[in-house]
């Protein structure tokens, strides 16, 4: 059941908004100035907030301020119910970051109206994260290692299980990388410092920011200029330059000197 808060200082509108909001099977709460209404608020993390803007101390605009400032209340959405009905206050509500701003008096079907609608729209909102935290699941599963070695990549949109001890070298340009498989050359959308986090870095090397190589694959090392070196990879002609950043890391791993 959802949860409405209702924030109003005139106890006959707030008896109305009750009994129309109930009739629709919302679970309903009321408070009777701002400082009470914030604290009700951070009590029950209500999913709508209905709140008249003139009261007596803290008034609507001060109430959506200060829950804007909570991590807890700021995502609730936020609607003023005000007998304002300039355009300057109006605007003021919405700048705040209200999702809605119903003027007094209101009719029975724009209260529901607007009420559906900010529920609608925070459903889709909520699907839409879930969705995308399932998508991220699904795609940080796939970047795993498994415990035989393999790591899945996406080619041409179908999954393909490759080993990752035939990887001799990684580059990246931008988001994608081009994975060099035994002799095959696999074009894939992810960043180098994903590959960094699911290689392990026993064997798999960064010697460059765009390059990651597979210290199995390691024909010869060679110095090069400026204090850098040149490796030889297994089955490639021409050598990989190892940038001074990693150079020292290099010989370290390589036990060279």
């Amino acid at each position: 059941m959802k949860k409405i808060l209702v924030i109003e200082d005139d106890q006959s509108i707030q008896q109305i908004v009750l009994d129309v909001l109930e009739n629709e099977n919302f679970k309903v709460f009321c408070a009777n100035n701002g400082k009470s209404g914030i604290e009700l608020a951070k009590e029950i993390l209500p999913d709508l907030i209905i709140c008249d803007i003139m009261m007596p101390g803290i008034d609507g605009y001060q109430v959506k301020s200060d829950l804007s400032k909570e991590s807890s209340t700021v995502l609730i959405p936020f609607m003023f119910l005000s007998a304002l009905v300039e355009k300057q206050n109006i605007r003021q509500g919405m700048e705040l970051g209200a999702d809605d701003y119903l003027t007094k008096p209101f009719k029975i079907d724009e209260l529901l109206n607007a009420v559906k609608i900010r529920f609608k729209k925070k459903d889709l909102i909520d699907e839409a994260q879930k969705n995308a935290a399932e998508t991220e699941k699904e795609n940080s599963d796939k970047e795993k290692v498994d415990e035989e070695g393999h790591v899945i990549l996406e080619v041409n949109g179908q999954p393909r299980l490759v080993k990752v001890k035939n990887i001799s070298c990684i580059t990246a340009y931008s988001e994608y990388s081009y994975v060099f498989n035994n002799s095959e050359k696999i074009m894939v959308r992810r960043l180098l410092k994903n590959w960094e986090e699911i290689l392990p870095e026993k064997v798999f090397f960064r010697i460059h920011r765009s390059t990651i190589i597979n210290l199995n694959y390691v024909d010869k090392v060679e110095k090069w200029f400026n204090n850098s070196f040149a490796v030889f990879l297994k089955n490639f002609n021409e050598p990989f330059i190892v940038s001074r950043r990693y150079s020292t890391h290099l010989k370290s791993k390589l036990h060279y000197k």
